[in-house]
């Protein structure tokens, strides 16, 4: 499919009724599709998506139009998109240490760090069993150290995550140090599939 297709296929899995908080609906994409504005209603398309839970084929068919348009953050955003569907999605409010504590140099906000996280799990000896999730910055390029943004989470085995809760304190680690501390703000885990006949 080309972009005008992938961009028109994915608004048909956009309610009619759902709008941002600036009123944009799936009526203003079909109006700059026509006028062969893709990058906008690119745009527009993830901005409805980040308000309600829209199935996976909505953001690959984003991520391919992207890729089309040569869009990297965009991509990277509606293949992180995916992952969250597949994964689950834990947001939280990360407080990075500071330089003098742990890492020197700014994490990047896109998905590309997969920290270590402390979520209470314990090893069969006893000690502290961690857990790998993929981690985007909401609104920032990259976090400096000290610094504090919500961030989301992407478990690696989301078995491991089952049991965290909205406002639980946990630990991320790069190596033994912990290297910053998060209050869960939200856990959305996957919805089982759905078993074939």
């Amino acid at each position: 499919m080309d972009v005008t297709e992938l961009l028109a296929s994915a608004s048909l899995l956009v309610p009619e009724e759902v709008a941002t908080e600036n009123d944009i609906s799936v009526q203003d994409v079909w109006d700059y599709l026509a006028d062969d504005e893709w990058q906008i209603a690119l745009n527009m398309l993830e901005e409805l998506g980040d308000g309600q839970p829209l199935p996976l084929t909505f953001w690959e068919q984003l991520a391919e139009a992207a890729e089309q348009l040569g869009l990297e953050r965009s991509v990277a955003w509606c293949h992180w998109r995916c992952s969250e569907i597949r994964n689950g999605m834990i947001r939280a409010d990360l407080t990075l240490r500071s330089s003098s504590e742990a890492r020197r140099t700014p994490i990047s906000g896109h998905g590309v760090l997969r920290p270590m996280w402390d979520i209470g799990n314990l090893s069969p000896t006893g000690g502290v069993a961690v857990s790998i999730a993929g981690l985007w910055v909401e609104d920032m390029p990259f976090l400096e150290p000290g610094g504090r943004a919500t961030v989301r989470l992407v478990p690696l085995t989301p078995t491991h995550w089952t049991h965290v809760q909205t406002g639980q304190q946990i630990n991320m680690h790069e190596d033994r140090i912990v290297a910053g501390t998060a209050v869960v703000l939200e856990v959305h885990l996957p919805t089982p599939a759905m078993p074939t006949r």
